[in-house]
C-alpha cells in the first residue's frame, strides 16, 4: 500500500507566547522511505500526452538545472530553452533572445507548458533598469504564450510577497493574503509579477497559470538573505522573533516539474518542511549575534542605502524580524516532498559563503578598492550606531 506523510503544522502560539511547532526536520529514515515512495510513484507510465515545455532562462540557475531534468525525464516530449545566451543542455533545443522580444512568440508554438524563469534578482542590477526587465519580460511572454496556443505558464517568485510580518501565520497558507510592500530588494518586481499572473487568465482566456513561491533560496545564489549569514555577527533586532526557512534549488526545481507536469496548479510555497528559529540559527552556524533596538538597527539600514554603502534597502530588514514560514501543502498533497532538510540546506548555504566577508550588506573584496572603501564606511557606521546604543543604554543606568 501506497503510504506518504507530511508535517502538519499548527499556527497556535503556547502560553508563552512562542509559536508551537513540529520538529523542522523529519527522521532520516522515514525521509529516504518517502524518496523510494516516490521513486516508484514517478516510475509508473502516464497515460497523458507527453508535454512540449520552454524554459526561459534556461543558460544559467535554476533555469539550466530544470533544463536539464526536463530533458532527462520521460514524461517530457521535447524541451524548448530560451536564453540570452547558449546554455550547456545539448538536448534541448535552443533560441537565443531576450524575452522581451516579442519574437519570442514564434519560438514558442508547439509548445505546451511555459517555465517563465528569466528574472533578475541581482543586487548589482540597476533598480530600474532590473524592475524593466522583469516586468516587462513576464508581459511578453504570458501574451506570447497565450498568442502561441500554450495551455499553461509557470512562474517563480518568492514566499516573500507573504510579507514579513509580526501577526502572520506560522505557517503561511499559500492562499494568504500577499502583504508585501515594495521596499525589499526586488519584492516590487516579484508583486507586479503576481499581478500579472491574476490577470493573465482574464485577458487569455484558456491561459492557465501557476505561481511557485520558493522560501528562501539556496544553491548558487546570493540574495540579501543568503548575505546575512556571511556577516561576521547576525544582526538580531530586540524583541523580533523570524522563523528561517530554506528552500535548497533541487527542491525547487522538482517542484517546477510537478507544475510543469500539470501535476499541481495554483499557488504553491515550496520550502524544508518546518523552520529554524534564531537561536536554533545561531547553534547550527556558530555565528554570534549583534543586537540592536529596532529604531536604530532600520534607521542604519536605511542611511547606509541611502549613502550607497550597503545594496539592501532597510526594507530586507523585516525578513530578518518576523515570521513568513510557509506551509506546502500543495505540493505535499500532490505527492512532493522536499529532498533537503532546513539544517542540511544551512549547512550548505555557510559552506558556500565560507570565505567571504560582507558587512551590512556590502561584500569585502581584496582586490576591489572601491568595494573595499564602501564596507570600510560600512563598518565605521554600524560601529558608530553601536557606540549610540551603549551611551544610550548608560545614560538609562545613571538616570
Amino acid at each position: 500500500m501506497d503510504v506518504t506523510w507530511y508535517v502538519c503544522v499548527s499556527a497556535l502560539r503556547t502560553e508563552d507566547n512562542r509559536w508551537r511547532r513540529p520538529v523542522s526536520s523529519p527522521d532520516r529514515e522515514v525521509r529516504a522511505a518517502d524518496r523510494e515512495i516516490r521513486a516508484a510513484r514517478n516510475d509508473t507510465p502516464r497515460t497523458a500526452r507527453r508535454p512540449v515545455v520552454a524554459v526561459t532562462g534556461a543558460a544559467s540557475g535554476a533555469g539550466a538545472l530544470l533544463t536539464q531534468r526536463l530533458a532527462e525525464s520521460d514524461e517530457i516530449k521535447h524541451v524548448l530553452a530560451i536564453d540570452e545566451r547558449r546554455g550547456e543542455v545539448t538536448e534541448a533545443q535552443w533560441h537565443v533572445l531576450d524575452v522581451r522580444d516579442p519574437a519570442i512568440a514564434e519560438k514558442l508554438r508547439g509548445a505546451d507548458v511555459v517555465v517563465h524563469l528569466a528574472v533578475d534578482l541581482d543586487l548589482g542590477t540597476d533598480p530600474a533598469a532590473r524592475t524593466a526587465y522583469n516586468v516587462r519580460g513576464t508581459q511578453t511572454v504570458l501574451t506570447a504564450a497565450a498568442a502561441a496556443g500554450v495551455r499553461r505558464v509557470v512562474l517563480c517568485t518568492s514566499a516573500m510577497v507573504y510579507g514579513a510580518l509580526p501577526d502572520n501565520d506560522v505557517p503561511l497558507a499559500e492562499d494568504a493574503e500577499l502583504r508585501a510592500t515594495a521596499e525589499a530588494t526586488g519584492v516590487g518586481d516579484l508583486l507586479e509579477i503576481e499581478r500579472l499572473a491574476q490577470r493573465a487568465p482574464r485577458a487569455h482566456p484558456g491561459l492557465n497559470v501557476t505561481v511557485v513561491r520558493p522560501a528562501i533560496l539556496v544553491g548558487g545564489t546570493d540574495t540579501a538573505l543568503t548575505r546575512y549569514f556571511e556577516s561576521p555577527r547576525l544582526l538580531v533586532v530586540a524583541g523580533s522573533r523570524p522563523t528561517w526557512q530554506f528552500c535548497h534549488v533541487e527542491d525547487l526545481v522538482e517542484a517546477l516539474e510537478y507544475a510543469a507536469l500539470e501535476k499541481v496548479e495554483g499557488e504553491l510555497a515550496v520550502g524544508c518542511d518546518g523552520w529554524l528559529e534564531q537561536e536554533e540559527i545561531e547553534e547550527l552556524s556558530g555565528i554570534r549575534r549583534m543586537e540592536l533596538p529596532s529604531a536604530v538597527a532600520l534607521g542604519a539600514a536605511s542611511r547606509l542605502h541611502r549613502l550607497g554603502l550597503t545594496p539592501s534597502p532597510a526594507g530586507d530588514l523585516a525578513y530578518t524580524m518576523h515570521p513568513w514560514a510557509v506551509s506546502g501543502s500543495r505540493l505535499h498533497e500532490a505527492g512532493w516532498r522536499p529532498r533537503w532538510t532546513n539544517e542540511e540546506v544551512l549547512a550548505e548555504l555557510l559552506e558556500e559563503v565560507s570565505g567571504r566577508h560582507t558587512v551590512a550588506g556590502r561584500r569585502l573584496g581584496r582586490k576591489d578598492a572601491a568595494t573595499t572603501l564602501g564596507a570600510a564606511g560600512a563598518t565605521v557606521a554600524l560601529v558608530g550606531t553601536a557606540a549610540i546604543v551603549r551611551r544610550a543604554r548608560r545614560a538609562r543606568r545613571r538616570a
